[in-house]
């Protein structure tokens, strides 16, 4: 359907199941949940790629066992990895560490600095979504606005991140924004800024624009694991621009998307969620054939 380029992490999770909730000074009993593919590179990519679309990644992983196997799962999940570049040294895990209540603590290393190399042609490309620190995004971003959607997450610092829709969630925007979100989003982003979407978990997500705020309710959800629902929401929501929705009904299937996320017991989107989108594609086809 679409050519949709990622600039996002990849990561090897190693998920640590507490024996009970964390406290200072604390001794914990943990099993070992073992490996799984996860950073936004995976979480997004793999619910866009199941809907359809030629997804490649850029991201940066070590020239060890470790990156070896990220790159051989991300490539069999149909996640384009040849603009994946390999660096001397180790892949070091990410740590989630997982309570019995459900709250997660995340323990990652200091990420090396990763430079994007030139910008490509983005006459190739539909889409580019940004969700990564690497040096060189912001070049990226400037050269790609005239040519595709430029989707931007919200960084953990006030780096710039020019972008026509930047995504964010409410607890990370806490305590960063004073005044109008909207002015505060335009300085983050730029004058090429269209919507800013703060994702509020059950409470839903707002939309905001020069022409006002958009709301829409979350998706009724059993929630298991909250890691990279974000990620799958941004898939959800890029996937609706792209095939034509309106902003509201992009943001609807977003939510969908990401109330499938919350649900796994993965940070990826679960198979709920492939299944979910097959049964579309499938009466899609059926629709077509009868009209035809």
């Amino acid at each position: 359907m679409a050519n949709i380029l990622l600039v996002a992490n990849l990561n090897c999770d190693r998920i640590l199941l507490l024996d009970k909730p964390l406290a200072s000074g604390g001794r914990f009993h943990y099993r070992d949940g073992g490996q799984r593919l996860g950073g936004g590179g995976a979480n997004t990519g793999l619910g866009l790629v199941w809907a359809g679309h030629r997804v490649a990644l850029v991201s940066q992983v070590g020239r060890d066992d470790v990156g070896d196997w990220l790159l051989a799962e991300t490539s069999t999940a149909g996640i384009d990895c040849h603009l994946i570049q390999r660096r001397p040294g180790n892949t070091c895990e990410m740590l989630l560490m997982m309570t019995p209540n459900g709250d997660r603590t995340i323990i990652r290393p200091q990420r090396p600095i990763f430079e994007l190399p030139a910008p490509p042609r983005w006459r190739r490309w539909d889409a580019l979504y940004i969700n990564s620190s690497a040096e060189g995004a912001v070049s990226w971003a400037k050269t790609a606005l005239e040519h595709c959607l430029v989707v931007g997450q919200l960084a953990k610092d006030e780096r710039k991140r020019p972008c026509h829709v930047l995504i964010t969630s409410s607890s990370d925007l806490a305590g960063r924004a004073e005044g109008e979100l909207w002015e505060y989003a335009q300085g983050i982003a730029g004058d090429c800024l269209r919507h800013f979407i703060v994702t509020d978990g059950a409470k839903g997500a707002r939309a905001y624009s020069s022409d006002g705020v958009i709301r829409v309710a979350a998706e009724p959800a059993e929630v298991i694991d909250t890691t990279g629902a974000g990620d799958v929401y941004a898939a959800g929501l890029i996937h609706g621009l792209l095939t034509g929705m309106p902003l509201e009904l992009a943001m609807r299937e977003a939510a969908i998307w990401g109330a499938f996320a919350v649900q796994s017991e993965s940070s990826t989107p679960g198979t709920a969620l492939k299944n979910y989108l097959d049964e579309k594609e499938s009466e899609c086809h059926t629709t077509a054939i009868v009209g035809g």
